[in-house]
């Protein structure tokens, strides 16, 4: 039986995935490793980083302790890393707060993990010659940073439209070394982040939902699939590009 050809194959590829003990960041890791990836997994929880390696499939996985909010660990992580060939800017989170009772520290806080963490940590790998040329960086945005608003979440919009811009930027700069860069940018996802979100009742949940032409929000895999198809070389030709998944919800 001959080999079953497959586009979308990680085969012989090693990803760095940040933001991997969990929701989009722990599912895309595992679904690399069904790809063939070689997959380096890093977040701040050591126990839940074992909990994604015990999901994955194939040999070779390794996961770094890692506080993306800090300089110190990022210097840490691309030191300890081998070369790569994609990385996935996953880590963040949210903070819900109307602008009137925004604190200083909740900016810095934010923008640390969502923003300064992926500028640097590309940087970084780029500067210390840890990421193949042919290469390709994803960012996980949101489509928050894209216009679709909501109350409270002025400062993760910041952080996801800064996000973007900085993709674009970068896109260009590295194009000499044909690294490509690209981001995905989710609707509301059933994942630890939005479960988080506990002010919010059910029935306001059930209206949100009801925004999304599919009437559905996106599950981790639906993200995934998308971050993989950038990953690989079915889009060995896509640089600078926003690819919305959020079931129409941007349409409205």
């Amino acid at each position: 039986m001959g080999v079953i050809y497959n586009p979308f194959s990680l085969e012989g590829k090693t990803i760095l995935v940040t933001g991997a003990s969990s929701g989009i960041g722990r599912t895309t890791a595992i679904e690399c490793s069904k790809l063939g990836a070689k997959v380096i997994i890093t977040a701040r929880n050591e126990e839940r980083l074992k909990e994604t390696i015990s999901g994955m499939e194939g040999g070779g996985h390794s996961y770094i302790v890692a506080d993306l909010s800090t300089e110190e660990d990022i210097n840490q992580l691309v030191e300890q890393l081998p070369v790569i060939d994609g990385c996935v800017n996953n880590a963040g989170y949210n903070i819900m707060q109307l602008v009137q009772f925004i604190k200083y520290k909740s900016i810095e806080d934010i923008m640390n993990v969502n923003l300064f963490a992926p500028i640097y940590l590309t940087h970084s790998l780029v500067k210390k010659k840890k990421i193949n040329k042919e290469s390709s960086i994803v960012f996980t945005s949101s489509i928050s940073g894209k216009g679709v608003c909501s109350l409270g979440n002025s400062l993760y919009s910041a952080t996801k439209g800064g996000l973007s811009a900085f993709m674009k930027n970068a896109a260009l700069d590295l194009a000499s070394k044909k690294i490509r860069c690209n981001a995905v940018l989710p609707g509301m996802v059933e994942t630890p982040l939005k479960a988080g979100k506990s002010t919010i009742t059910e029935e306001q949940w059930e209206a949100n939902r009801q925004l999304y032409p599919l009437k559905r929000f996106g599950l981790p895999e639906d993200v995934a699939y998308a971050i993989i198809y950038l990953l690989s070389d079915a889009s060995v030709w896509v640089t600078g590009t926003e690819l919305i998944i959020d079931g129409g919800r941007s349409l409205k």
